[in-house]
């Protein structure tokens, strides 16, 4: 009975994450404000009922995030520059991504920051995989749950947004995997962007 309870849970979360970011995505002039909603209903779906992980002493996750989240920012910085190298027909659709889903207002990082960040890790590798890691071996779990985590960017209409997730799924996964340390992918995560949006954006 448990089992079926937390299987049923799984399901309607994801279930309801799906819908929740195709309502974020519906309208461009309201995204933000849809964006940040959605990732506080997730957060407490979460918290509710789940203790997250935290494994890590502060001095370890403060320098393994920082180190983790400039490493993948330059991993996307290398792609970047491949792309300009060998004109791969992307480069317009980076921009918009930019144009149409990057912070442009202090309210927005500030949602970023304090909700949204937090809020996507909190859901999808401190409740997503970490049901999965329970079920699953950390491969599958690693991979499972990028894919879940890419599938709800299909409703940007822009096809490197689920790429971009699912390869930046696979790293926050592995390392949660890794250390099972929830402050830690925050950490992670909020210093990628830092770097993507503010510190060396890549349009």
């Amino acid at each position: 009975m448990i089992k079926s309870a937390l299987d049923l849970r799984f399901i309607s979360g994801f279930i309801l994450a799906h819908l929740l970011m195709y309502f974020t995505f519906s309208d461009k002039a309201v995204f933000w404000y849809f964006f940040t909603a959605t990732m506080l209903l997730l957060i407490c779906f979460v918290v509710a009922r789940d203790k997250l992980d935290d494994k890590l002493s502060l001095f370890k996750y403060l320098f393994i995030g920082i180190l983790s989240g400039v490493l993948l920012y330059f991993l996307f910085w290398i792609g970047n520059q491949l792309i300009e190298l060998f004109n791969i027909p992307v480069t317009k659709q980076i921009s918009k991504l930019y144009k149409h889903f990057g912070p442009d207002l202090f309210w927005h990082y500030l949602a970023l920051i304090l909700v949204i960040v937090p809020g996507e890790e909190i859901f999808w590798r401190g409740f997503i995989q970490k049901k999965l890691l329970s079920l699953t071996s950390n491969g599958v779990s690693i991979i499972l749950s990028s894919l879940m985590y890419a599938s709800v960017h299909i409703y940007s209409d822009q096809f490197m947004l689920p790429f971009a997730a699912f390869v930046a799924g696979l790293f926050w996964s592995w390392l949660y995997a890794w250390r099972r340390s929830m402050p830690l992918v925050i950490v992670s995560h909020l210093v990628y962007d830092l770097f993507l949006f503010v510190l060396m954006p890549l349009r």
